[in-house]
C-alpha cells in the first residue's frame, strides 16, 4: 500500500469543503448584524472606542465596520464592501452588508444540499439582471432646477442619520455646496469633484445653527496646502503657476471679492469670500463639541455624495424597503416560469431581498410580521411600486407622498456590489492560512557557516579601548 504524501508543511493550517463555507457565511452574518441595528432613522447609535482611548459615536456604516479589528478573512472582505461603497457613491454603506449577509445566508440551505456553489452564483447573477432591469422600470427622472425636490432627496438620505434632528440645515449646506462645484461637461456630462473643490473646516465653538457655505476659500493661517492652492485658484478664477518669474497679468485671479482675516476661539482663519461664480467652497461648521462635530461631517460628506449622484444621474427610486420589495416581488414571479435547478436559489435571491423593509420595520418596534404580510399582499402585484414604510412611524405609505427616496445610482450600487461579493464568497472552497516564521537565533546550527550582512555590521558593539 502507498504511504501518503504530505505536501503542506505540519505550521499550515488548511480548511476545505462545506465547512469553509458554512465559516464564511456565519463570518459574515456576523459582520451583518452588527450593523443591523443601524438601519433607518429610528436606528441605534454605537459607541466605538479606539486603542489610544478615543470614542466615536456614530451610526454610519462605513465608520463603525472600520474601526473594527476583524481576524475572520471572509468578514474582513465584507468590511471592504462598505468601504467600497462609500467611495463609490457615498450612501448605503449598512444596506449593502445586510443585503450581502442575507444573500449568504439563505444560499446556505442549498449549500447543505450540495447545490454546486456555480449554480447558485448563476441564479443570483441572472436575479441581479433583473433586478436591475426593475430599478430602471419604476425609476422617476427628476429636474435639477426645482430645489424642493432636490432638497427633499437629500432630506430623505438625511432621515436615517444623526443630524436629521437639525431639520433642513445640513441638506441646505450640502446642496448649495455641491451646486457651487459643478462643472459643465457638455452632452449631459457634468464634473463634481466634491472631495477636491469642497472643504469642510470644523470649529470648536458655537451653535450648529451658525454653520454655512462660503463662496470661496477658508483656512486657518499656515503655509497654504496644495490642495488648498487649487480650491482658491479656482475660486477667484487664479492659474498656479511654479516660479515667480512666470507670473502673466492674466494669471492673477481677480473674482475674489473680499479678503480677511477672522479669529474664532484661539485660531486665526484667512476668509476669501464674496467671489464671482466660484467653482470651489468652504463648508464652516461649528457645534459645542468635536464628538458632535465628527459626527456631523461624516453626515454632511454622506449629503454631498447624495448631491453629487443626483447631479449626475438625475433618476430616483422609492425609498423606504418599496424598491426591494417590488424587486422581491418581480423576482419571485418570474421564477415561477423557470425551469432547471436554477429556480430554487433565484427564488431564494428574491426573498432576500425583503431583509431591507424586514430590518427597517424591526429598527421602528412595530410587529414586523404584520407589516411584512400586509406590504407583500400590496406589491403581490407588483403595481404599487412606491408602497414602503415610513422609518419614522412605521406605517406602511405611499413614498411619493412622503417624499422618502433613494438614488438611482446608489440603490443599483449597493445591489450590484452586495450580489457580486455573496458570490465571490461562496465561490471559495479552501482557505490556506500559515506563515513562514522565522527561526530565533538560538536555533541555527553552530556548525554551518554564517555570512554577514550589510546590515549586521551597524548593530555590531564598539569593542571599548
Amino acid at each position: 500500500m502507498q504511504s501518503p504524501v504530505v505536501v503542506l508543511n505540519d505550521s499550515l493550517k488548511r480548511e476545505s469543503g462545506n465547512k469553509v463555507h458554512h465559516a464564511n457565511i456565519q463570518a459574515s452574518k456576523a459582520v451583518a448584524d452588527i450593523v443591523r441595528t443601524t438601519l433607518g432613522p429610528r436606528s441605534m447609535l454605537k459607541m466605538i472606542l479606539d486603542a489610544v482611548g478615543g470614542i466615536a459615536v456614530t451610526n454610519d456604516g462605513n465608520a463603525i465596520l472600520r474601526e473594527l479589528d476583524i481576524a475572520h478573512p471572509a468578514a474582513k472582505s465584507m468590511i471592504e464592501l462598505s468601504r467600497t461603497q462609500d467611495q463609490e457613491v457615498g450612501d448605503g454603506t449598512t444596506s449593502v452588508i445586510i443585503l450581502a449577509g442575507e444573500m449568504l445566508h439563505v444560499a446556505e440551505a442549498f449549500i447543505d444540499k450540495n447545490y454546486h456553489p456555480t449554480v447558485i452564483c448563476q441564479a443570483y447573477n441572472k436575479a441581479l439582471e433583473d433586478a436591475l432591469a426593475v430599478l430602471d422600470k419604476i425609476s422617476m427622472s427628476i429636474n435639477l432646477n426645482d430645489r424642493s425636490m432636490m432638497l427633499g432627496i437629500v432630506k430623505s438620505c438625511l432621515g436615517t442619520k444623526f443630524t436629521s434632528q437639525f431639520g433642513d440645515l445640513i441638506a441646505d449646506l450640502a446642496l448649495d455646496a455641491t451646486t457651487m462645484v459643478v462643472v459643465d461637461g457638455g452632452k449631459g456630462l457634468r464634473d463634481v469633484d466634491i472631495k477636491k473643490y469642497i472643504k469642510v473646516e470644523k470649529v470648536p465653538g458655537g451653535q450648529l445653527e451658525d454653520s454655512q457655505v462660503l463662496k470661496g476659500g477658508v483656512s486657518a493661517i499656515r503655509r497654504l496646502r496644495k490642495t488648498d492652492n487649487n480650491r482658491i485658484a479656482k475660486a477667484c478664477g487664479a492659474v498656479i503657476v511654479n516660479r515667480p518669474d512666470e507670473l502673466q497679468e492674466s494669471d492673477v485671479g481677480t473674482r475674489a471679492g473680499l479678503f480677511e482675516v477672522k479669529k474664532i476661539g484661539d485660531e486665526f482663519f484667512a476668509y476669501i469670500v464674496e467671489c464671482q461664480d466660484p467653482k470651489a467652497c468652504t463648508v464652516l461648521l461649528r457645534g459645542p463639541s468635536k464628538d458632535l462635530l465628527n459626527e456631523v461631517e461624516r453626515n454632511l460628506q454622506d449629503a454631498l455624495s447624495v448631491a453629487r449622484n443626483i447631479l449626475k444621474h438625475p433618476k430616483l427610486v422609492p425609498g423606504g424597503g418599496a424598491t426591494e420589495l417590488t424587486v422581491s416581488a418581480t423576482l419571485k414571479q418570474k421564477s415561477s416560469s423557470m425551469e432547471g435547478i436554477e429556480k430554487w436559489p433565484y427564488e431564494a435571491a428574491a426573498v432576500a431581498f425583503e431583509a431591507i423593509p424586514r430590518t427597517l420595520a424591526q429598527n421602528c418596534g412595530i410587529n414586523v410580521i404584520r407589516t411584512m404580510t400586509a406590504l407583500q399582499g400590496k406589491h403581490a402585484n407588483c403595481d404599487n411600486a412606491w408602497i414602503g414604510i415610513d422609518g419614522n412611524s412605521g406605517e406602511i405609505a405611499d413614498m411619493k407622498e412622503r417624499k422618502i427616496w433613494d438614488a438611482y445610482n446608489v440603490k443599483a450600487q449597493t445591489f450590484k456590489t452586495a450580489i457580486e461579493a455573496a458570490c465571490m464568497l461562496l465561490r471559495i472552497d479552501d482557505i490556506v492560512s500559515g506563515i513562514k516564521k522565522r527561526q530565533p537565533p538560538q536555533a541555527t546550527d553552530s556548525s554551518k557557516p554564517t555570512i554577514e550582512r550589510e546590515g549586521d555590521a551597524d548593530n555590531e558593539r564598539m569593542i571599548p579601548e
